[in-house]
């Protein structure tokens, strides 16, 4: 069951063809902007998030990873010709993944490491988990991982952005997307099995211990008195 549920989420991220199909608006926007300017290279990353979305909903593969991708590609695009500069295509990604890092690590100081809260309603154990120490120090754990990579992309990519690096600041997204959210993930998955076995009930206590019932003997005569 929990296998089936780890396959899910990562399905519901997009699994492989996920991590191709989301650096493609980066590889496109980058050269054509490069060649063609701000404009065309706009409508090219749009025409490229569109034509994803299509063929995932002609494949009849989960949407959901093409449907946030266009938008996100949708808000970029808008802030990069509003601003008038190419850079700006990256704010919006950077600007998120500084509010991530804050949510992620703000629910660990307050207690409630949010990959617990998620996976505590995906798996219905609820909030079961945080009556065991052990399991919120896997959540912990795997919290912390997503707030260092929502982080480190921040603090990478706001330093290209001042430095108006755009062609290195497509490189860090790419390189910063994917495959830190992949070892964010395995955490993720060492995680939810460790605090999965911590809080799986075990036999009831009635079943345990033997109860008054059982343990009750017959009882003595009481003494008679004359």
């Amino acid at each position: 069951m929990v296998e089936t549920k780890q396959q899910s989420i990562i399905e519901q991220l997009g699994g492989i063809s996920g991590l191709i199909y989301s650096t493609l608006p980066i590889l496109v926007f980058v050269p054509a902007n490069a060649i063609w300017g701000l404009v065309p290279a706009i409508w090219a990353a749009l025409g490229v998030a569109t034509a994803i979305l299509v063929w995932r909903l002609i494949q009849r593969t989960p949407i959901q990873p093409a449907i946030s991708g266009f938008f996100g590609v949708g808000i970029s695009a808008f802030i990069a010709y509003r601003t008038g500069d190419a850079k700006g295509y990256f704010l919006f990604g950077i600007f998120t993944s500084l509010a991530y890092g804050a949510v992620f690590l703000g629910s660990i100081l307050l207690r409630w490491p949010l990959v617990g809260v998620i996976w505590g309603f995906l798996n219905g154990h609820g909030n079961l988990w945080r009556r065991h120490r052990g399991a919120v120090r896997a959540y912990d754990a795997a919290t912390a991982a997503w707030a260092l990579v929502f982080g480190a992309r921040y603090l990478v990519q706001s330093q290209l952005y001042d430095a108006d690096q755009t062609g290195w600041l497509a490189v860090a997204r790419i390189a910063m997307g994917w495959p830190l959210a992949g070892a964010a993930l395995l955490v993720t998955i060492w995680a939810v099995r460790r605090a999965d076995r911590i809080v799986e009930p075990g036999p009831a206590e009635d079943e345990d211990l033997p109860t008054r019932d059982s343990e009750a003997v017959e009882p003595r005569d009481e003494p008679r008195h004359s």
